[in-house]
């Protein structure tokens, strides 16, 4: 605790002039310790405790746009970069993954025609082949995986897997599968 500190405490039970004199402190260095007020440092590390106390509520997801709001529906008023002390406490909000754009389809072309019409079943193997790619995300980038079913077992008759979204990986999955199935011509 501090000199000033103590004396405010104290200057209810002893006289300031006392206290300053026994404690070694000029009486005008005290008034205006006690006239300047809060520290900007204090009052920064008061808003960190109340914006952590507001994050951990938030099960550490919300952001400081979040935490802002939720301290002015508080009734604590405080400013937007304010809250940006956030960070230099180590808090950060969860962020939503932005969804890639892989597929971008060219208007000059016409779509191909729907030569199942969703009936998924086929009388024999080798009849009806479905085709699908998907993207997965890797700690190095997006990872693109074609892959062909055959749809009476239903099971994988080939794939292929790719850093790019070209013909070739589509081409690749139906050499797979062209290569261990060997149908029938037609």
């Amino acid at each position: 605790m501090s000199r000033y500190r103590f004396i405010r405490a104290a200057r209810a039970t002893y006289p300031v002039v006392l206290l300053c004199r026994v404690l070694g402190v000029a009486r005008s260095a005290y008034y205006a310790w006690a006239g300047r007020g809060v520290s900007a440092r204090t009052a920064d590390e008061a808003l960190t405790v109340q914006i952590t106390a507001v994050h951990t509520r938030s099960r550490r997801t919300y952001g400081a746009p979040r935490v802002h709001a939720e301290r002015r529906a508080q009734g604590t008023r405080c400013a937007r970069k304010r809250v940006a002390l956030m960070r230099a406490a180590g808090r950060v909000g969860c962020h939503r993954r932005r969804r890639a754009r892989t597929t971008v389809a060219d208007p000059a072309h016409a779509p191909a025609p729907n030569l199942v019409a969703r009936d998924f079943t086929a009388p024999a193997p080798d009849r009806l082949w479905l085709g699908d790619i998907t993207y997965l995300p890797t700690g190095e980038g997006w990872l693109y995986l074609a892959v062909l079913l055959d749809a009476h077992p239903r099971r994988v008759v080939g794939w292929a897997m790719a850093d790019h979204l070209r013909a070739e990986l589509a081409l690749d999955a139906l050499a797979m599968a062209l290569k261990s199935r060997r149908p029938a011509r037609g």
